[in-house]
C-alpha cells in the first residue's frame, strides 16, 4: 500500500486514527501494530512473514544479550543478531549479485535465486540490528514485551522507505508518549507536504527524466535538464516520504529525526552528505566506521575505512555495481576534501563551492539512476554516454528545438522545485511572522494551503498512474 493512494488516504488512516484514539493507551501499540501488519500484507503477503521472523529473532537476540550480560554469552548472542540479520539481506538482496559475480569469475553455471526483494528490507533490517547493538553497549533497555518491539519494528509510517529509527530515539515513547491537538495538526500539515511532494514534483519530474532519456534529438542542454530534474526528483521523492512518515509519527504521538537538511545548498560534498538521508549516515558512521577505528588510526586503515563504509553505502542501495562505484566515487571526493579542497573551497567565493558540490552530485545521480536499469553491473555504458553528453562530448547538438519546447513546458515545475530545494520559503515565511498581522495571516492561510493541496492530489492520484517510490527499491 502507497501512502500515495487513495486507499490508503481515504480508507486505511482514516479508519487506523480512528481506532487508535478510541482506544485507551495500553491498547494503542496493539492497533499500530495490526495496522503496520495489514498495511505490510496489503502489498508483500509472503513476505510479511520474513518481516515477523526477523522482529521476533531480533527481539530473542535482545534478551540472550541482556541475559548474559557482562559475559561471553553476551557477544556471542551480538554476532549471532548479526549473522540472523545480515543473512536476511544476503538471501534476498544480494544472493544473485554474488551467484553471477562467481559465475563471470570461474566459468560456473550456478543458478540463481531470482526472489522478489521484501520491500523495505534494508530498513527494518537496519533498525532490528542498531537495537541489537546499542542494547549490547548500554545504550539502550531490554524490551521485555515482544508485541511492543514488533510495534516499533512494523511501525508503518516508517517501515518500507525510512527513515531509519533507532530503538533508543522511540524507547520512551513505545512505553508512554503524549497526544496533544496540536501535534496531530502539525502531523496532517507534514503530512500533506510529503504527499504533494512526491505526487506533486516527483512524478512530474520523474515525467521529464523519461522524456529526456528516450528522446532521439537529444542535446547536451536536454542531459543537463535530465541530471538536474533527476536530483529533484530523486530528492522530492524521498524526502517528501520522509515527511510522510515523520508527520504519520506525530499523529500517533512519535518524533522522528529529521531525514534530510536542503542537501543541495551544501558547499561541499563532506556537507551534502550531512544533509542527505542522515538516518543511514549516521547508522553506518556509528555502526561500521566508528568501531573500524574511525579517523584515529593509520592513515592507511583510514582510508580503508573510508572505503569500507562507502562500498557498504553502495551496496545498501542495491546489489549491482553501479551502486559501488556511486559509493566509491563519493569517498574517493571525500578523501579529496579531507585531504585539502575542502580548505581551498573554504578560501574562495560561496558560489564556486556550490558549483563544485552540484556538478558532482548530477554527475553522481547519472550513475545512480543506469543502477536502476541493466543486470548485475547497471547500465554502465548508458551512464557513461549521458555523462559524455554533459560534457560536450557525445556528438550532439548543443541545444535542439525539442530541448526548448520540453524546457518550456516543465519551466514552472523546475523554478518551484529550484525553491522548494532551498530554505528560501521557509526563512520567509519565519521572517514573515515575526510581524503580528502577517502571522495571523499566514495562520489563516496554511490550513487552506493545505486542503487545497490535498484536493489537488487527490484529483492527480485519481486521474494518475502507479508510480512507486524510489527507495521501495532498497
Amino acid at each position: 500500500m502507497l501512502f500515495s493512494s487513495i486507499p490508503f488516504l481515504y480508507y486505511f488512516l482514516p479508519i487506523v486514527i480512528g481506532l487508535y484514539f478510541i482506544v485507551p493507551f495500553k491498547v494503542k501499540n496493539y492497533v499500530l501494530l495490526i495496522a503496520s501488519l495489514l498495511f505490510y500484507f496489503w502489498g508483500e503477503k509472503a513476505y510479511t512473514i520474513i518481516m515477523v521472523l526477523t522482529s521476533l529473532s531480533g527481539w530473542l537476540h535482545g534478551i540472550f544479550i541482556e541475559k548474559y550480560r557482562g559475559k561471553i554469552g553476551s557477544k556471542i548472542a551480538l554476532i549471532s543478531s548479526l549473522v540472523f540479520g545480515f543473512a536476511g539481506l544476503v538471501v534476498f538482496k544480494y544472493a544473485d549479485f554474488l551467484l553471477t559475480n562467481v559465475n563471470g569469475i570461474f566459468g560456473t553455471d550456478i543458478p540463481l535465486l531470482k526472489l522478489a526483494l521484501p520491500i523495505g528490507i534494508s530498513f527494518y533490517t537496519f533498525q532490528i540490528l542498531s537495537y541489537n547493538i546499542d542494547l549490547y553497549r548500554g545504550n539502550a533497555k531490554l524490551q521485555k514485551n515482544p508485541f511492543t518491539f514488533m510495534t516499533y519494528v512494523t511501525l508503518f509510517p516508517q517501515l518500507i522507505a525510512g527513515p531509519i529509527v533507532r530503538y533508543v530515539d522511540v524507547e520512551k515513547e513505545l512505553g508512554e508518549r503524549n497526544h496533544s491537538l496540536e501535534m496531530v495538526s502539525e502531523g496532517i500539515g507534514r503530512f500533506i507536504m510529503g504527499l504533494s511532494k512526491k505526487v506533486l514534483l516527483a512524478d512530474t519530474l520523474a515525467a521529464f527524466c523519461n522524456l529526456a532519456k528516450t528522446s532521439t534529438n537529444m542535446s547536451v542542454l536536454f542531459m543537463w535538464a535530465y541530471a538536474i530534474a533527476y536530483a529533484l526528483h530523486i530528492y522530492f521523492d524521498f524526502s517528501g516520504y520522509s515527511d510522510m512518515a515523520i508527520g504519520l509519527g506525530k499523529m500517533f504521538g512519535f518524533k522522528f529525526l529529521e531525514n534530510f537538511d536542503y542537501p543541495y545548498i551544501s558547499k561541499s560534498i563532506t556537507e551534502f552528505w550531512r544533509r542527505w538521508h542522515m538516518s543511514l549516515g549516521s547508522w553506518f558512521r556509528d555502526y561500521i566506521y566508528i568501531p573500524l577505528g574511525g579517523n584515529r588510526v593509520s592513515k592507511i586503515k583510514w582510508l580503508r575505512n573510508i572505503l569500507v563504509v562507502w562500498a557498504f553505502t553502495g551496496l545498501w542501495h542495491g546489489a549491482k555495481w553501479a551502486f559501488v562505484i556511486w559509493g566509491l566515487m563519493f569517498a574517493a571526493l571525500l578523501l579529496i576534501e579531507k585531504a585539502f579542497l575542502k580548505k581551498w573551497l573554504e578560501k574562495l567565493p560561496t558560489i564556486f563551492s556550490r558549483i563544485y558540490t552540484l556538478f558532482f552530485v548530477l554527475i553522481s545521480w547519472v550513475i545512480f539512476d543506469a543502477g536502476m536499469e541493466g543486470g548485475i553491473t547497471g547500465n554502465l555504458t548508458v551512464a557513461m554516454n549521458r555523462i559524455k553528453v554533459m560534457l560536450g562530448l557525445g556528438g550532439v547538438p548543443a541545444v535542439t528545438q525539442e530541448t526548448l519546447y520540453y524546457l518550456r513546458s516543465y519551466a514552472v515545475i523546475f523554478i518551484i522545485g529550484f525553491i522548494g530545494a532551498t530554505p528560501l520559503m521557509k526563512n520567509l515565511i519565519l521572517k514573515l511572522k515575526e510581524k503580528t498581522f502577517a502571522r495571523k495571516v499566514i495562520n489563516l492561510l496554511t490550513p487552506i494551503t493545505y486542503v487545497v493541496l490535498l484536493l489537488v492530489v487527490t484529483a492527480f492520484l485519481i486521474d494518475g498512474s502507479f508510480s512507486p517510490f524510489i527507495y521501495f527499491s532498497f
